[in-house]
């Protein structure tokens, strides 16, 4: 038989609990827990204020937009920035209010931009630059903006009716899927340079005449009517039915902008999106579909650019 140990003969004693501090020690071996992350320390919304404070007054740096959501189409817009909202001013963008931060520092556009509000009888507000960063939604500001009203679009029809009036042959630029409202801003100041009529935008899928537009186009917007069409191809179809000749502006045009023999006639010259150029259904209105000749190493133009170009064509061949 084998045996695990020398028996004494009397059972073994069971062991109790050790004595201890009944849990009073516990508190202090838990710690004072993770360190918290920076924004969540005192200093840390004073210091990002100041350092944003500070990019806005040299006019460098933006800002990430944060999540905004879809605007009402008549809601009003703002124009920010020292420079864009004294050109705004002085080309006489239609203005709901300027708005300027608290303890701004002066410089001669904001005085000059105050001076102009005075004059035109446009309501001067002072608020914090926290309710301008919440107004503007993201857009770098820098201590001022303008509130604009919402755009009241023209029809497509008017924008014939203001050539014939004027005693002018139509030219008037329509957009397929540019979505970029600095692009049509750009467009606009174009169209103005070389005297076309209007543009032309779809309801959807497009850039509107947002404050971004507003403030690419350097005030242009004002002098140039904007129209919207619910459906762009049917608007392009009674276009060439009232007699005006359409012409798609496309990277896979089959001619040469120069070499065009409409340009002195009744126009519409439709710019495509950079990505994408003309829709199908949109090229399919068009009576020519022409190109802007570059250097293969340039795949595209962006929309502004080549809308700058085929106006600059345009007028050219018009000019006595």
């Amino acid at each position: 038989m084998a045996a695990g140990g020398r028996a004494s003969g009397r059972p073994a004693k069971k062991k109790g609990p050790s004595k201890g501090t009944g849990g009073q020690g516990r508190r202090s071996l838990e710690g004072k827990g993770s360190t918290p992350p920076a924004e969540m320390r005192h200093w840390y919304k004073d210091k990002a204020r100041g350092e944003r404070i500070a990019r806005e007054e040299r006019g460098d740096g933006r800002r990430p937009a944060p999540t905004r959501q879809r605007r009402s189409e008549d809601a009003p817009e703002y124009i920010g920035g020292r420079n864009p909202v004294l050109e705004a001013l002085q080309a006489g963008v239609p203005t709901n209010a300027l708005y300027v931060a608290q303890r701004i520092e002066n410089d001669d556009r904001v005085r000059d931009s105050i001076k102009i509000a005075a004059e035109r009888g446009i309501a001067l507000l002072e608020v914090s630059r926290d309710k301008l960063d919440r107004m503007t939604e993201g857009i770098v500001h820098q201590g001022i903006a303008l509130q604009i009203p919402a755009y009241d679009y023209a029809h497509p029809s008017d924008l014939v009716e203001l050539a014939q009036d004027a005693a002018e042959v139509p030219l008037i630029i329509a957009l397929d899927s540019v979505t970029d409202p600095r692009n049509l801003g750009a467009i606009a100041r174009s169209a103005t340079a070389f005297g076309a009529h209007g543009l032309l935008i779809p309801s959807r899928r497009s850039a509107g005449v947002t404050g971004g537009a507003w403030k690419t186009s350097a005030g242009t917007l004002a002098n140039l009517r904007v129209a919207r069409a619910a459906n762009l191809t049917a608007a392009l179809r009674e276009y060439r039915d009232a007699g005006l000749f359409v012409i798609g502006l496309d990277g896979a045009g089959e001619t040469d902008i120069g070499d065009v023999d409409l340009l002195t006639e009744p126009l519409v010259i439709v710019v495509g999106s950079e990505g994408k150029g003309l829709s199908r259904l949109v090229r399919e209105q068009c009576d020519v579909v022409t190109r802007i000749p570059i250097q293969a190493a340039a795949e595209s133009l962006n929309a502004g650019v080549a809308a700058g170009v085929a106006l600059y064509e345009v007028a050219r061949h018009r000019r006595p």
